[in-house]
């Protein structure tokens, strides 16, 4: 995954996914925080406008999306006041990249999401894998080639394991994340 050479503080940051068939997906925005070992921080404050075709909403609560430096994953991180009490929420994903926008007018990562997601909620019922019945479904309905599904399926695997056994970044540390972007 190629990183920015270069990004500041409070610029833009646009993530737009996609389906393995090329379809668009979400579309979410937010401005760039800073980076530490894990990725890039990026804030999306309550009442950012999240859409993908047919469907747009403005953000309930604060978020952060951390893109890491490696692997197969995007985090979401809400505070506590996400409507359905979601503390994580990890979109296994492939094709990660980021890219310049027009203009110089900042940046945005592109990814291909692969339907598998890592959730944890503040109160219960815990971590769990969603959307196994969508992975199934477009591994024949687009066609997945063999090797991927078994690189989503690790990492999935792996993102679980570490969310539910909270270890780092899935400790609290985007605790700081959101205290640096609130101040």
């Amino acid at each position: 995954m190629r990183e920015p050479d270069s990004i500041d503080r409070g610029q833009l940051v646009v993530l737009r996914n996609r389906k393995w068939d090329g379809t668009p997906h979400w579309v979410v925005p937010g401005e760039y925080l800073g980076r530490d070992g894990f990725g890039h921080w990026i804030w999306q404050p309550e009442g950012s406008f999240v859409s993908k075709p047919g469907y747009g909403f403005y953000a309930a609560s604060d978020a952060l999306v951390m893109v890491p430096h490696s692997g197969n994953h995007v985090v979401t991180f809400f505070d506590e006041l996400h409507p359905k009490d979601v503390e994580i929420y990890v979109d296994i994903a492939t094709d990660i990249s980021w890219g310049e926008l027009h203009a110089g007018r900042g940046f945005e990562v592109t990814l291909v999401d692969m339907d598998l997601d890592v959730i944890r909620t503040f109160n219960g019922p815990g971590t769990w894998i969603d959307d196994e019945d969508e992975f199934t479904a477009h591994q024949a309905s687009m066609s997945y080639p063999g090797p991927v599904i078994e690189a989503m399926r690790a990492e999935a695997d792996r993102i679980y394991a570490a969310v539910r056994d909270r270890a780092a970044p899935f400790d609290g540390t985007a605790a700081y994340w959101f205290r640096k972007a609130r101040a």
